[in-house]
């Protein structure tokens, strides 16, 4: 049993033109699908995946509750999916669409602060982040990238130090080509780490350094569909220095625990 903590999914008219601009972003990263929501549960079945979590990401603070009633819908017609809502820096009624989309059933937040264009430790974010903190919903951040500063390890390191009671997931091994900083400020302290979109690019052996040192408690699997095809990504994990007890709980069993903190 697998549990995909991290997939992006979009609605059917927009699917391939949302891909293609990830894909221009990244350049060199390839798009192996297109970010349906049926083309997820393809990929993922193939290896094995029975729960999903997905989400989607703001690029306008009015894109906000139209992705969120999405990304309801979808966790509505299928019941492996969770979802993570969206919010954005500039959305001024999130404690509101917060309890909505709780009520819902979303139990987390996603932000891509390289896409969104903000710095994830500015004190306009802390209102959001406490409210977060009092739902006992995640926080879940892509984490770094060498070209900008918005997402960095020490950035999201700041937001902890600011907000302790936060459930903080630091994507991509907490922070995508920025992993050395992320053993620097995010290794060793109380926040999840995630798989996706590392592999292919971190060699193996400072993944398994990073694994041990971190604690493999802590870590998540993730896709990052559409940008991955699943069979893939479990080639790469397989790469990995770990035994039987230890895939199951970057797999499954560590995510299971935080659903069912979380309250999914």
């Amino acid at each position: 049993m697998i549990i995909d903590f991290h997939a992006h999914i979009y609605p059917e008219k927009i699917a391939e033109k949302a891909t293609a601009a990830v894909g221009t972003f990244y350049g060199d990263a390839p798009m192996a699908w297109h970010g349906r929501a049926q083309e997820l549960i393809e990929s993922g079945s193939r290896i094995g995946v029975e729960k999903y979590i997905v989400h989607s990401v703001a690029t306008k603070a009015e894109q906000v509750e139209s992705i969120n009633n999405f990304i309801i819908s979808a966790c509505e017609k299928y019941p492996q999916f969770v979802g993570f809502a969206t919010m954005h820096q500039n959305y001024q009624n999130y404690e509101a669409e917060l309890d909505r989309v709780y009520a819902a059933g979303l139990r987390g937040v996603k932000l891509h602060p390289d896409f969104q264009k903000f710095q994830c430790d500015m004190p306009e974010m802390d209102g959001l982040y406490s409210k977060c903190a009092a739902l006992n919903i995640p926080v879940l951040f892509h984490a770094g990238d060498c070209r900008y500063d918005f997402s960095g390890p020490k950035r999201i390191a700041h937001v902890m130090e600011k907000h302790p009671d936060l459930i903080v997931i630091a994507a991509h091994f907490g922070g995508y080509t920025e992993w050395d900083n992320a053993m620097e400020y995010l290794v060793g302290k109380d926040v999840y780490f995630d798989t996706s979109s590392t592999l292919w690019k971190l060699p193996v052996e400072k993944a398994n350094k990073m694994l041990k040192a971190h604690g493999i408690e802590k870590f998540l699997f993730g896709s990052d569909f559409p940008m991955w095809d699943h069979e893939d990504e479990m080639t790469r994990f397989n790469q990995l220095d770990l035994n039987q007890e230890e895939r199951q709980a970057v797999l499954y069993d560590n995510g299971a625990a935080l659903l069912k903190r979380i309250g999914a």
